[in-house]
């Protein structure tokens, strides 16, 4: 499957540790590789045809993508410190998604 990065993901994956970029970039890769196949740990649903990647380690990274014309968009991507998703973080997906449909 194709993959479009937005310029602020880019921006984002590119401000975190070296380590961290290696797992971002692996967990791109997989989605890559799987699209719409891939499944928990690595992805979930989280409404709206939002989903998350879920990259685990020393900080918990959350990157939000949907689909559109057989493409999966990168559209925004947190540092997850809590439980719950802020909802102005999805809102800030959700947003930017919308835009481009």
């Amino acid at each position: 499957m194709k993959i479009q990065i937005l310029p602020a993901v880019n921006q984002f994956v590119f401000s975190l540790d070296e380590s961290i970029i290696a797992k971002v970039l692996r967990t791109i890769d997989l989605l890559e590789r799987f699209g719409n196949q891939l499944q928990l740990p690595h992805s979930k649903s989280v409404g709206h045809r939002l989903f998350e990647l879920r990259i685990h380690g020393r900080q918990e990274i959350r990157i939000f993508y949907g689909y559109y014309e057989n493409r999966a968009i990168l559209l925004h991507g947190l540092i997850k410190k809590s439980n719950k998703i802020p909802k102005h973080e999805l809102s800030t997906a959700y947003s930017r998604f919308k835009d481009l449909t």
